[in-house]
């Protein structure tokens, strides 16, 4: 694979950190349906995450791996054996929400089926001859997955500064998981950019592939956040609505529709680098002091982190 972008966006070296996947230990049994107390809309948004991110992050781990054998540089090479690493974390950390939601009377099997067919089969892998077209398809994958990234990181810097869920009373169980996760999106938030880069770089790849991860990811998001109201069983109408949305917004609750506007330009210029948006020195005191990172490290190195990490070695490549 040839780098043919002319331009580099200047990234910022002192936010690089050796990255690794993290154990860790969360318990569901007190977490209530409605986390945010009194906002079933606001939860509910924000639980779409648990129903695409388990298959979402699955497909990062697979492509990934595909793309190992392409990487020239060592460090750029470490940093994707270890994102590979915590993504595989993360994806089994909100799998194992879904069977609690299910106790509590939603069953969000039918949604997750649809987005698992979205990732193993519409993006997976196709049967492509050998050569240029096969490369091109992973490419796109590569060039999509960086502009999914770049929400990531926005949702995970957003999380870690908002404090109006604690005001609010939101479950911190719940938090730990967001903010945990969070902060390893922040922590590896140029890993994504980095790579596309270095395999193609193609400015025209770049917002084609963004227009296309934009608008799937608000299209899933407000079918998700629909199923959630319709199907939740304390709610007699439940509906979801886009004032709802703003009103979360404004109330910190969630991401303000100006905060996700001004996210495309940024992405969009050529200038940008990850780098350059979120504190890694805000998320890793984040993970030093996270509940459930710390619970899961008195765990040791026979933890589901060590069996990602080995995952995403480059022999279980």
């Amino acid at each position: 694979m040839s780098n043919t972008a002319s331009l580099r966006p200047r990234s910022v070296a002192s936010e690089h950190t050796p990255l690794k996947a993290r154990n860790v230990a969360f318990d569901w049994a007190d977490t209530p349906l409605h986390w945010i107390p009194g906002d079933p809309s606001s939860t509910h948004t924000i639980n779409v995450l648990h129903l695409l991110l388990p298959a979402g992050e699955r497909w990062f781990v697979h492509v990934y791996k595909q793309v190992l054998p392409y990487i020239r540089d060592p460090e750029l090479r470490a940093d994707v054996i270890g994102f590979i690493g915590q993504e595989a974390m993360h994806s089994q950390a909100h799998d194992d929400v879904l069977p609690h939601l299910k106790e509590q009377g939603l069953d969000p099997t039918p949604y997750t089926a649809q987005v698992d067919w979205l990732f193993e089969k519409l993006l997976g892998d196709r049967t492509l001859p050998p050569g240029r077209a096969r490369v091109w398809w992973l490419k796109e994958r590569v060039a999509m997955i960086a502009a999914i990234e770049h929400y990531t990181a926005f949702l995970g810097d957003w999380v870690l500064n908002a404090r109006a869920l604690d005001d609010r009373g939101a479950d911190p169980t719940m938090l730990d998981l967001l903010r945990w996760h969070g902060a390893e999106e922040v922590e590896h938030r140029s890993v994504a950019f980095d790579l596309f880069l270095h395999l193609d770089g193609d400015y025209r790849r770049r917002v084609r592939t963004w227009a296309t991860a934009f608008t799937a990811l608000v299209f899933l998001w407000q079918r998700g956040t629909r199923f959630f109201m319709a199907n939740d069983p304390t709610l007699s109408n439940g509906k979801a609505a886009l004032k709802d949305f703003v009103r979360g917004g404004r109330q910190g609750m969630l991401p303000t529709t100006g905060a996700i506007a001004r996210s495309i330009p940024q992405y969009l210029s050529r200038a940008y680098h990850p780098s350059q948006h979120g504190s890694t020195e805000q998320a890793l005191a984040y993970l030093d002091r996270s509940p459930a990172a710390t619970r899961g490290a008195s765990t040791g190195s026979t933890g589901a982190a060590a069996a990602a990490q080995s995952d995403a070695a480059p022999g279980g490549a």
